[in-house]
């Protein structure tokens, strides 16, 4: 045998070894884990899954494994959880152990451990508990922040009546007015509808979720130390992220430059007031890294996610043309034409509470909830899950769960309204996840949600551009968010 071919030998036999050694490291470290398919060498059980669809892939998982198993998705060991009682019995039964957030691959690029929706341990907690006081002190939970929304509202309804009939795109129509919202409370300023700095913002954050949802956005997550480094579209969405830091980060600078402490005007000044009284807290959580990156979550969040899910709904019901003629009838017999629409209103209209619920439910907006870490050891029924274990709470089946809900697959307001028509709440509706780390934007997204879509019902009513049983309500991604198709339609005066 010649020098080469000995070579090879050896090197064919020492990569086998190495396979059967990570094969043997990847069943020893399972232990009393949850069941699951058995990992491939490096890659886990990648090949298990559909990257264009990977939360069906995991639910189809657990028609085999069970609602707890473990899953090998290269270098990442994950448990999966599915079902209400599932999800209850880990996030909330077991809150502390289960509160820390795992990878989430287009995310951390950009946040790298920094900002409120990142952060771990006594981080998170002085974090969160400082920007849910801020909110709510600038009116988020409170009536008080009726007055930002229907602001807001006055001037989507001019938007929309300068179409005059036209069939137009909602996307930027809702993103513009649902993120001027949370600007107002972030930033003290709205901005101009045409304002082509906010709109390239709002395209940012579009493509960011659209690519997080995407087959690359999965291989990014799955094997974030590698691909984070390698041409690709990843970096085109990097490139989105760095520009909206930089807004914000300039947004910072000139708070700062204009800072009176006694009076702060928005979130952005009350946390540099807040690191001003820490400044000499060698162990201060609070600092301009921290500003940015946690301002930069709440805008991303408060835009992106109440704009989706009023997306989706149009297109719900021109699919469903009589439920919005019923959303109609409410609004007329309670609100009227007079007035606009307050959020007392919702205690007497329990067809449109349950329509915007069933929305949230059917749209399954974020359907894998957000990455979460067990902070310790923990049992999880007759399962050891070590520390450090990554977990995936899959919001969408808790919210198709058949336990809870009968029609599962279908859109059905009744799923949320009893025999007598009255509105009805089911501990399965989990959209803003559930337990510690539950979404703090909960308060505020209901209270868009409501006036917004009431707002416009009472004013317009939609028009479809094909015929109601031509609408596909199939998602064009799936992934980290559920995204809809664009579509197309029309609004006409009532």
């Amino acid at each position: 045998m010649d020098l080469l071919g000995a070579g090879t030998l050896l090197l064919a036999i020492a990569l086998a070894g190495l396979l059967v050694l990570s094969s043997w490291q990847q069943m020893h470290r399972r232990g009393k884990m949850p069941p699951g398919p058995t990992p491939l060498p490096l890659i886990g059980n990648l090949l298990w899954i559909d990257q264009n669809n990977l939360p069906n892939s995991l639910i189809k998982l657990s028609e085999k494994y069970g609602p707890v198993y473990t899953l090998q998705l290269g270098p990442r060991r994950i448990v999966v959880l599915c079902g209400y009682e599932a999800i209850k019995e880990a996030l909330v039964d077991q809150a502390n152990e289960f509160q820390d957030r795992g990878q989430q691959g287009t995310f951390d690029w950009i946040s790298r451990g920094y900002g409120v929706a990142s952060s771990n341990g006594q981080k998170c907690i002085h974090l969160r508990r400082f920007t849910i006081t801020t909110l709510r002190n600038f009116g988020v939970g409170k009536r008080s922040i009726e007055e930002p929304i229907l602001e807001e509202v006055h001037f989507l309804l001019e938007a929309l009546r300068s179409t005059k009939g036209a069939p137009f795109d909602p996307t930027y129509f809702l993103s513009r007015s649902v993120s001027n919202v949370i600007c107002s409370i972030i930033f003290g300023n709205c901005f101009d509808y045409e304002d082509q700095e906010f709109l390239a913002l709002l395209t940012g954050i579009l493509e960011i979720f659209r690519f997080a949802s995407s087959a690359q956005g999965q291989l990014l997550d799955i094997f974030f130390g590698i691909v984070q480094h390698l041409p690709g579209s990843q970096q085109k969405s990097f490139k989105m992220f760095s520009e909206l830091k930089e807004f914000v980060a300039k947004k910072a600078k000139a708070h700062q430059e204009t800072l009176d402490p006694n009076s702060p005007r928005d979130f952005i000044d009350c946390f540099l007031v807040k690191m001003l009284q820490e400044e000499n807290k060698p162990d201060s959580f609070f600092s301009m890294e921290e500003l940015v990156a946690t301002t930069l979550n709440i805008f991303i969040g408060g835009t992106e996610t109440v704009s989706t899910t009023l997306r989706y709904g149009f297109l719900i019901l021109l699919k469903y043309p009589e439920v919005e003629e019923k959303i109609h009838e409410e609004i007329d017999r309670i609100v009227g034409v007079s007035r606009t629409p307050s959020m007392e209103d919702r205690l007497q209209m329990p067809y449109t509470e349950a329509v915007i619920h069933e929305i949230q439910r059917f749209g399954d907006l974020i359907p894998m909830g957000v990455a979460r870490r067990v902070t310790q050891n923990v049992q999880l029924r007759e399962y050891t899950i070590p520390k450090g274990t990554e977990i995936f709470p899959m919001l969408g089946t808790a919210m198709r769960d058949p336990k809870h809900f009968a029609r599962p697959e279908e859109f059905d307001p009744q799923h949320f309204l009893d025999q007598k028509g009255q509105f009805q709440k089911n501990e399965a509706f989990i959209p803003f996840s559930t337990g510690k780390r539950y979404c703090f934007g909960e308060h505020l997204a209901r209270a868009e949600l409501f006036l917004f879509l009431t707002s416009i019902l009472q004013h317009f009513r939609f028009k479809s551009a094909v015929p109601p049983e031509d609408i596909d309500l199939s998602p064009m991604l799936v992934g980290f968010a559920t995204i809809p198709q664009f579509y197309e339609f029309s609004v006409i005066l009532r």
